[in-house]
């Protein structure tokens, strides 16, 4: 993130001793632990990127096992498409397990796009992601993000944003569960144009820093044991057992820590006439985009045509999500459905689509939209969840 954050106990100056207070040395056997707390930089792009400081009870080194490792790639049906699609997002079926429940649908080199439906928390073991920033829209649920940092509660409508490498744990109220995830090979940002020089929100842009929620209710654990690390690096799931509580920062500051942001705050910008997507960006990569579609009110012009104009989509695959509302340029889509307009196609508002919008004052539609610069390959799932006509919506 580009604004500064501290949560908990830190020394007055970094890379210098932070002492224990008087007789909790060694507190937690049976390690040899000194008189201070151990500094850990989490930082990206070596030494460049944003980072933030942690200090921890105990060495956040000890891996005390290393277990077996799974392959997680993806099982690729269409490697080189052409047709758009529909996916019908709630036939993903529900599992316990929160790492079994996802299922990728679009992936890349870039990215893996895919919806889960999760029925338990994620309690029995810990989580690091060591290979993508993870973007998470809870469609469904409710519960708190537990993570080394804090903890970050979440509802219907939250993206959670979680820098790679972040160890969490995620607890849900209920079994009743519908998540859209994105794990991006290059991290995750809120849009460039919409920050000054200094990394602060300008005023013109659709969301600011009140509206991030940040972690609080930070969590120390003094706890010697055997804990389940599951890390996922180079495209396997690593599981390693730690000799302490992964949870064990007494404080930390920094740029860098997971957050949240409800698409319900997001302010949409709006105009006389159509405004190009781009006034939905919400957060950007190096290689794809994140748009909020929010309810609106339409264009003013006495001759706008509310409903989007056709495009090609020459450099960029278009992925949405329709979350909920009425999708007022498409027929037949619902809550959960997933279209794909692939790169080399033009494409636009469904048939009577343009005309139903005109004289229309606004919309009450949410729906997330990813915009990859390389194109998409479809998993095994994915072709299992396609309508398989969705490319012939404009003709029928």
């Amino acid at each position: 993130m580009p604004f500064y954050h501290t949560l908990g106990q830190i020394p007055p100056k970094r890379h210098t001793q932070f002492a224990r207070p008087a007789g909790t040395e060694g507190t937690t056997q049976p390690f040899d632990d000194g008189p201070f707390y151990y500094e850990q930089l989490f930082g990206t792009i070596g030494f460049e990127g944003m980072s933030s400081l942690l200090y921890h009870v105990h060495r956040p080194t000890m891996v005390r096992e290393v277990l077996e490792s799974v392959d997680m790639t993806p099982k690729l049906a269409v490697q080189k498409n052409m047709l758009s699609r529909k996916l019908l997002g709630f036939g993903v079926e529900p599992a316990d397990d929160f790492l079994d429940s996802r299922v990728p649908l679009l992936v890349n080199n870039d990215l893996t796009f895919g919806l889960a439906a999760p029925r338990q928390s994620l309690t029995s073991y810990f989580y690091k992601n060591a290979d993508a920033d993870e973007m998470l829209f809870i469609h469904r649920g409710t519960g708190k993000l537990r993570t080394l940092f804090g903890t970050i509660p979440f509802q219907y409508g939250d993206y959670l944003i979680i820098p790679r490498g972040v160890i969490y744990q995620i607890e849900f109220d209920t079994t009743d569960n519908r998540l859209l995830y994105v794990e991006s090979h290059s991290p995750i940002y809120t849009p460039k144009r919409y920050r000054n020089q200094f990394g602060q929100l300008l005023e013109h842009s659709p969301f600011c820093e009140r509206d991030i929620m940040r972690p609080g209710a930070l969590e120390t654990h003094d706890e010697a044991g055997d804990f389940l690390m599951k890390i996922k690096k180079q495209g396997a799931l690593h599981s390693l057992i730690y000799a302490s509580h992964p949870f064990d920062v007494v404080g930390w500051d920094g740029y860098n820590y997971p957050y949240g942001f409800s698409i319900f705050n997001f302010e949409p910008i709006t105009g006389r006439v159509h405004q190009p997507p781009p006034v939905h960006q919400t957060f950007q990569t190096d290689s794809f985009v994140v748009c909020s579609f929010v309810p609106r009110l339409y264009d003013y012009h006495p001759k706008s045509i509310p409903a989007p104009y056709n495009h090609s989509n020459i450099d960029s695959d278009e992925v949405i999500y329709y979350v909920d509302g009425d999708f007022m340029s498409r027929n037949d889509i619902a809550p959960g459905h997933i279209t794909l307009h692939p790169g080399g196609t033009p494409h636009g508002p469904a048939p009577g689509a343009m005309e139903r919008s005109i004289g229309k004052k606004e919309t009450q539609e949410y729906a997330v939209m990813v915009d990859t610069f390389r194109p998409l390959m479809l998993t095994e799932q994915a072709v299992a969840l396609d309508d398989g006509k969705y490319y012939k919506s404009w003709i029928m």
